[in-house]
């Protein structure tokens, strides 16, 4: 049985070390997941049924929740513990892992949706790193605005920018908006662009995603 600890992890980082998981798995077997809060037991029993697959779950305590998904006959004589931390490979290598297509992201803010500032924080960071997981990536990401502080030093999402970097996203980032935050030498990943570029890039993608 495969034990993950997800404890700590926001939406959606338990269901995709969990789908993770499921995927490696080629025939039978057994994920157990660890989570601390009641919404995301619920959200990994809503994947496992809509994957369609025989699970359980119980509250051990308020802070301790645990849902078993079974693939298959769920085989259960190897056991085996995963926090799914990320292995750094060569880029040529790890590339061969993911497909891109013509999309591009558009981010204009370094939270996500209106409402309180920190849960907008918390919720353009689990995007982020939701890209970095996405079986097909997007072409591009661009940030402007905003989205500016996202890209540079000490933003809590750069690791994950420059690993979609490392897997061949094109990361660009609106000049006069780092020069407006005067940020421009804190830059930490990707290329600068201006406006011209920016709808150039938008006319040609088959799809745009604004979180």
């Amino acid at each position: 049985m495969i034990k993950i600890d997800a404890k700590g992890d926001v939406c959606p980082i338990p269901i995709i070390k969990t789908k993770k998981e499921l995927k490696n798995i080629e025939k039978d077997g057994t994920v157990l997941v660890i989570v601390d809060n009641e919404i995301a037991k619920e959200n990994l029993e809503k994947m496992a049924k809509e994957l369609g697959y025989k699970y359980s779950s119980k509250a051990v305590n308020k802070e301790h929740y645990e849902v078993k998904i079974v693939k298959g006959d769920g085989l259960e004589e190897d056991s085996k513990v995963s926090n799914n931390q990320t292995e750094i490979v060569e880029n040529n290598e790890i590339s061969k892992q993911y497909k891109k297509n013509n999309t591009l992201v558009v981010i204009s803010s370094s939270t996500m949706g209106n409402g309180n500032e920190e849960l907008g924080k918390v919720l353009i960071k689990g995007f982020i790193y939701a890209l970095t997981e996405v079986e097909k990536l997007p072409n591009t990401i661009i940030f402007y605005n905003g989205g500016a502080k996202l890209s540079v030093k000490k933003s809590s999402v750069i690791e994950d920018l420059q690993k979609l970097e490392q897997l061949g996203v094109e990361i660009l980032t609106c000049g006069t908006c780092l020069d407006y935050y005067n940020i421009k030498d804190d830059l930490a990943v990707g290329k600068i662009t201006n406006m011209y570029s920016i709808l150039e890039k938008m006319n040609a993608a088959d799809k745009i995603i604004k979180p």
